[in-house]
């Protein structure tokens, strides 16, 4: 399995430190996720059967004309690349390395490119994969731009894949909308604006037809009783998620000018921060590891074809947690301003 961010036990059994003595911010979910309502006793009961209420209260929040509830954007993810023949993908990278990995684990001859080549390759391409905005970049592009693609790609019987886990802030960018045109799949999630990842809920929305495709293929019960009620109170709790995105605007903000403070130049959105190896002065893996050592767990992304490497910061969510991280970056800066290799601290063979 490929790694992925909230790997904490990897991290207990490396350093040897305790589960609970460790600042996690190696995901981008919100660390003041949305509190969870009191269930009904036949949540645990009965089968969990379609519910029409969540459906709804989904397309109400993310403006689609029709969705599709599943386990989670990671169950789509999987699903998609088994409902057509072997095809020529496009994925942006770096992005999400779930999105590769699954269209080849199908047999699909996967091409990786950065943003900045996805028009071009999209005449070459059967099905084009991206995040919007990017995971862990930051990095967006305007719906406009987007669905001039879908269209583009539908002409062939293509796909345009947009994974917006990450566009609750800002919904300005989102084309969720737009999913009734042929070719357009968006992917929506609870896990990251919510903090919910726990209760596996996401959304796909898409022509009615490939919605059927994909129920069909993931089977009945897909999505536990208790996430149903969950999802259903949060996703109609409109004063909760302007609070919030207010709140995480801030905190964005906050990381951002925290990281800018230390000399290190990044990008990202309101729930995460990126810095790419070159903003750390070629030192990434390092200062991950420093960091390690300290309590704080960072996600670190190797270096690949396409795919640069750095360093994602995800928001603390106590004032004790901005505390430590702003101390573990003075800590850091000390030890690059005396001239001091931070490899004589790693001891250790690192971890990644």
């Amino acid at each position: 399995m490929l790694e992925h961010g909230g790997n904490l036990r990897d991290a207990v059994r490396h350093f040897g430190r305790p589960l609970e003595d460790w600042l996690d911010l190696s995901t981008g979910i919100n660390p003041h996720f949305y509190p969870v309502p009191q269930l009904a006793a036949n949540a645990w009961y009965r089968l969990p059967e379609y519910s029409d209420a969540l459906v709804n209260a989904a397309q109400t929040y993310y403006r689609a004309p029709q969705m599709l509830a599943v386990a989670g954007s990671q169950a789509v993810i999987q699903a998609l690349p088994r409902l057509r023949p072997a095809a020529r993908v496009v994925v942006s990278a770096p992005s999400y390395a779930e999105h590769a990995y699954q269209w080849r684990q199908a047999g699909h001859a996967v091409t990786e490119c950065r943003y900045a080549e996805l028009d071009a390759a999209v005449e070459q391409a059967d099905v084009v994969v991206l995040c919007n905005p990017n995971n862990p970049t930051g990095e967006f592009i305007p719906s406009v731009q987007l669905l001039s693609w879908a269209a583009q790609l539908a002409k062939r019987g293509g796909w345009l894949v947009v994974d917006e886990a990450f566009a609750d802030t800002v919904p300005d960018i989102s084309v969720a909308a737009h999913a009734d045109q042929p070719g357009l799949i968006v992917l929506r999630s609870v896990g990251k604006f919510f903090g919910l990842a726990g209760i596996r809920v996401g959304f796909v929305a898409a022509e009615k037809k490939l919605l059927q495709q994909l129920a069909n293929y993931l089977g009945p019960w897909s999505v536990s009783g208790a996430a149903q009620q969950i999802a259903i109170v949060a996703l109609n709790d409109g004063q909760w998620q302007i609070r919030t995105a207010q709140h995480l605007q801030q905190e964005g903000e906050r990381l951002r000018q925290l990281l800018k403070e230390h000399e290190m130049r990044s990008s990202g959105t309101d729930l995460f921060q990126w810095c790419s190896h070159r903003d750390l002065n070629n030192k990434s893996e390092q200062l991950k590891q420093f960091m390690a050592e300290r309590g704080i767990w960072l996600r670190w992304f190797a270096q690949g074809p396409h795919r640069p490497h750095g360093l994602r910061f995800g928001l603390p969510g106590s004032e004790a947690g901005w505390l430590r991280l702003e101390l573990g970056l003075d800590e850091w800066g000390e030890l690059n301003l005396s001239n001091h290799s931070p490899q004589r601290h790693l001891g250790r063979k690192d971890f990644s």
